[in-house]
């Protein structure tokens, strides 16, 4: 009974003594946020990220994509399954620090015979029941629960920024691949023009009005505008399979919406405060549970150099006669304690080691941080100057029009020679061509700002 006391007691100590967590604590690292984004943005606690997706992106068959993405995207599936297999280990590390009850039931016979002339029976039976419990006197266990729930925490991170990374990789696939339609469609009214524009030629050949020069002319740019057909067919082709492999389905075809000449721009866009940057990116937060990870294995290799005790304690029933098991109890008390002698210095570089390790995750913490801000940076200079290049394309693209128009009439009253006419529609051409991407860019400009403000999720 006094065993059993004694037992009692030395748990009660050594559960004293689990108050005890050396190592050091994790402290955010400092960092010297800008007052703004940039010149044009003021400090406002609002934020464009805070609106939700659907939000953002009205066309229902887009809002369809992005939601089948996030149901079928196989990365997105695949993260989490990663998040259920960090949540069992976080699970696994906690029942580390719990004792570990067993039981075993167990019938033997053993014959020995010792020189050949004492052959002897020694049968037992046994049922026992046993506890043991590693007791976390300097903090080790409780280290490796601290990592297992960052390395899980930053899973789930992980997870929100693929989501986000998704939604932003559809809706521009989707926008891309509108104003590749459009393209098709201009490059489609150039070649029936192209060719009416051989026919006049051919006419005017015939007729003695023009050389022979001007009529093959007429061919080459026909040809030449031919050219662009199965460019953007085969474009068109590789951008819906890009869709379709994102919303988790074999290669098919895309419904998507007409071509809208209307994209309206907000004049300005509320940030938010560069603080909030912080915890609206979840890559950032990715970034700082996996530094605090790293700093718990760091307590973890500090303490791993001090000894480790476990207690354990069995108790049950053992006979070497059947009719006497009921009769016969058993219990067994003991206490171990591990701890390094002499291990030519193992256990101290691996401290080392990942104190080094923890440094590489505190710069790539500020590496992160300074990646997020310059995507805004960039985002917004985008944003403040893509209606300026729109405006600009749609100027060019009326000058090169007119310019056309004149042209032809100049060459029909055989003012000019037809050269001048090409250049003219090949000047238009590429300027409808610019306007198209234009008005592209500027959805694109919209949907880089929200992803880089960490909104979608």
């Amino acid at each position: 009974m006094k065993y059993i006391r004694l037992f009692i007691i030395c748990v009660v100590l050594s559960a004293a003594f689990n108050a005890c967590k050396l190592g050091q604590k994790y402290v955010q690292p400092q960092l010297n946020l800008p007052a703004a984004f940039d010149e044009t943005s003021a400090a406002d606690t609002a934020a464009f990220a805070d609106l939700k997706w659907w939000d953002i992106y009205s066309d229902s068959l887009l809002q369809n994509l992005i939601n089948r993405t996030l149901e079928h995207n196989k990365d997105l599936l695949i993260a989490d399954a990663r998040i259920k297999e960090l949540a069992a280990m976080k699970r696994v590390s906690v029942a580390e620090m719990l004792p570990a009850i067993g039981g075993s039931a167990y019938i033997q016979k053993e014959g020995l015979n010792y020189g050949g002339d004492n052959y002897k029976n020694d049968p037992e039976n046994g049922l026992k029941l046993s506890v043991s419990w590693e007791l976390d006197l300097w903090g080790n266990l409780r280290w490796a629960k601290d990592r297992s729930v960052a390395q899980l925490l930053a899973s789930v991170e992980a997870r929100r920024a693929l989501q986000i990374s998704l939604i932003a990789q559809v809706a521009q696939a989707y926008f891309e691949l509108v104003a590749l339609d459009h393209e098709y469609a201009i490059v489609t009214q150039t070649l029936d023009a192209r060719k009416e524009a051989v026919r006049i030629a051919k006419l005017r050949y015939e007729g003695g009005l023009t050389a022979e020069t001007s009529y093959q002319q007429a061919e080459v740019e026909y040809a030449r505008t031919a050219t662009y057909i199965p460019v953007l067919q085969r474009n068109i082709s590789l951008k819906e399979n890009e869709i379709s492999l994102l919303t988790g389905q074999y290669p098919t075809e895309i419904k998507r919406s007409g071509y809208s000449e209307q994209v309206d721009l907000p004049k300005t866009i509320p940030v938010g405060l560069p603080s909030d940057l912080l915890e609206r990116r979840p890559d950032i937060r990715q970034a700082e549970q996996q530094l605090i990870a790293a700093n718990a294995e760091v307590g973890m290799a500090y303490t791993n150099r001090f000894p480790r005790l476990t207690l354990t304690a069995q108790g049950g029933l053992e006979s070497d006669e059947f009719k006497n098991f009921f009769k016969s109890p058993m219990h067994f008390l003991g206490a171990n304690l591990l701890g390094p002698v002499f291990d030519m210095g193992r256990r101290q570089a691996t401290y080392r080691a990942k104190q080094a390790a923890y440094e590489q995750e505190c710069l790539r913490y500020e590496n992160t941080v300074l990646k997020a801000f310059t995507d805004v940076r960039n985002a917004l200079v985008t944003f403040n100057k893509i209606q300026d290049i729109y405006l600009s394309w749609l100027k060019l693209e009326q000058s090169t029009k007119s310019t056309m128009d004149l042209a032809q009439l100049q060459y029909i009253n055989g003012v000019i020679s037809y050269i001048n006419v090409l250049d003219a529609q090949r000047n238009y051409f590429d300027a409808r061509i610019g306007l198209s991407n234009a008005l592209r860019n500027k959805q694109l400009c919209m949907v880089q700002l929200y992803k880089a403000l960490g909104g979608g999720w």
